[in-house]
């Protein structure tokens, strides 16, 4: 038996020091100091590991605990690194291109609970009233506690047309939501476009994927033959972010040439660039046609407002700082959800990689996104933004870095964000069934578009659409009576004032 432990713990330590190695050289090629292998904590969980081959209940087989003590280090770090097989690889190429089966609904993983991000629009799971916050405690009869987010992920895809029970746990319920959602076939167009009043256009990016920029031109010339444009409207509510080179695009078509976009620092030189509004940065194949190159030459002066709430996340939250920063346009909503690192594709052999979070994004004034997110230059609540779960209330997130903490964008405290309560923490309550009514954006119930309309006109804003009575109690008034409910006049020059973020390097 000892030397069937020895032989296991060698295993162990073999395969950890190989992955360990390689990665450490890498590292170290672009860095003037090494560092040092643990190799007493390496040796530590190869005798951990002859522990549960030689005594546990079950046979587990050695490729099984070796990729679980992967998962467990990449997990610890962030709740954006992973360690990648061949499907997660499909995976994340099917989304970046915006074909997949499933609910259509962005999730992430949070101290071993399932947390919804983002549901994408016209999905199953928008249709079915999931909402950004929410917390996925079963998917059919399976507690999601301490699941793996991939296995979560593997539940709710299926064939199309079959079905799947998400039980949802919801601050603003006191009992955990049943709901049923028929799977489909997703295929989503990233940008949609329409004329909202004469001469006012509304362009809606859902995420960025491939050809984000190319529709954005497409959707914006659409508008431009029907009329010439008074003001434009860019809606990244709810849009969980994709690739940096489109939203580098997106960026692009509103701002003057050579204009910095944003930046990353990191600890490798490879992690530290400056992305500007320039083909080079927004086009990966030199040989195409400029993707930018039909714009219509009046969207670089057209007045602008961008809807932004808690769900705009990553490039969405680039796109919306660069703008905000150049005074291209004025920002409008709730701040965003504060994602604001980059991840690294890093192939450790030919069926596995590692997405490992390598740097942090900055806007071009040197603000950080990370943790703190884009604060709106107005304020409007519609009163979808109740739960605001962001980047900062996820677990093992990645600290601001200290130096720009005073060009912090957000108002918020931490201590004032409040976790919803899990209900499979405790003795579960009987769920109820539910089929909400999806919001849809750029409908004309959409209060935060119209007063992104009387922005661009010129009229009054009101800041909220909340009852006088939920106005007078959230501004901390007694019975309705010490606090005045701010008039519109009022309102329309209540922006935030922020101070003067220094210059970036």
């Amino acid at each position: 038996m000892g030397n069937f432990v020895k032989k296991g713990g060698l295993i162990a330590l073999g395969a950890l020091l190989g992955i360990l190695i390689s990665v450490h050289f890498s590292a170290v090629a672009n860095q003037e100091q090494k560092a040092t292998i643990p190799y007493e904590d390496l040796q530590l969980l190869a005798a951990v590991f002859g522990k549960i081959k030689s005594n546990y209940v079950d046979a587990v087989p050695d490729d099984k605990l070796i990729r679980e003590a992967i998962n467990g280090m990449v997990q610890g770090l962030d709740p954006h690194s992973a360690f990648l097989d061949g499907r997660d690889l499909d995976d994340l190429k099917v989304t970046t291109q915006g074909k997949f089966g499933g609910l259509g609904i962005e999730v992430s993983g949070e101290s071993g609970a399932i947390r919804v991000v983002s549901p994408i629009e016209d999905t199953p799971a928008f249709r079915a009233g999931i909402k950004s916050g929410d917390l996925i405690v079963k998917i059919d009869e399976t507690v999601t506690r301490g699941l793996p987010l991939a296995k979560a992920v593997d539940m709710m895809r299926g064939k199309p047309g079959t079905k799947v029970k998400l039980t949802i746990a919801r601050e603003s319920e006191p009992l955990p939501l049943e709901i049923i959602i028929r799977r489909e076939y997703i295929n989503i167009k990233s940008v949609r476009s329409k004329m909202v009043e004469p001469n006012y256009g509304y362009v809606r990016i859902r995420n960025f994927q491939e050809n984000t920029g190319a529709e954005m031109v497409a959707a914006l010339n659409n508008l431009y033959k029907e009329a010439p444009l008074s003001g434009l409207i860019l809606d990244l509510r709810g849009d969980p972010g994709g690739l940096l080179d489109q939203a580098i695009a997106v960026s692009a078509a509103f701002l003057p040439q050579e204009s910095l976009v944003v930046y990353t620092e990191g600890r490798t030189s490879d992690a530290r660039m400056e992305l500007k509004a320039r083909r080079r940065d927004y086009q990966r194949t030199a040989l195409s046609r400029d993707v930018l190159s039909d714009l219509p030459k009046a969207v670089k002066s057209v007045p602008m407002v961008v809807l932004i709430d808690s769900g705009s996340a990553s490039a969405s939250e680039i796109v919306a700082g660069a703008l905000q920063d150049h005074k291209r346009a004025t920002l409008m909503g709730a701040p965003s959800f504060g994602k604001g690192s980059v991840q690294t594709i890093m192939e450790i052999d030919k069926t596995h990689s590692l997405k490992l979070t390598t740097a942090r994004y900055f806007t071009p004034s040197g603000r950080s996104i990370q943790a703190k997110g884009i604060t709106p230059d107005i304020a409007v609540d519609d009163g979808r933004d109740v739960m605001r779960v962001r980047e900062v209330n996820l677990g093992r997130h990645l600290e601001t870095p200290e130096k720009n903490a005073e060009n912090a964008t957000s108002n918020e405290k931490e201590s004032d964000m409040k976790e919803p309560s899990n209900p499979a923490d405790n003795k579960e309550p009987r769920a109820k069934r539910v089929a909400p009514e999806p919001f849809e954006f750029g409908s004309k119930e959409d209060f935060q578009l119209q007063q992104a309309l009387n922005e661009l006109k010129g009229l009054p804003i009101t800041p909220s659409n909340q009852p006088a009575k939920e106005l007078v109690a959230a501004t901390g008034g007694k019975d309705g009576a010490a606090t005045q409910e701010a008039t519109p006049k009022e309102a329309v020059t209540n922006k935030t004032s922020e101070k003067e973020p220094a210059p970036a390097k």
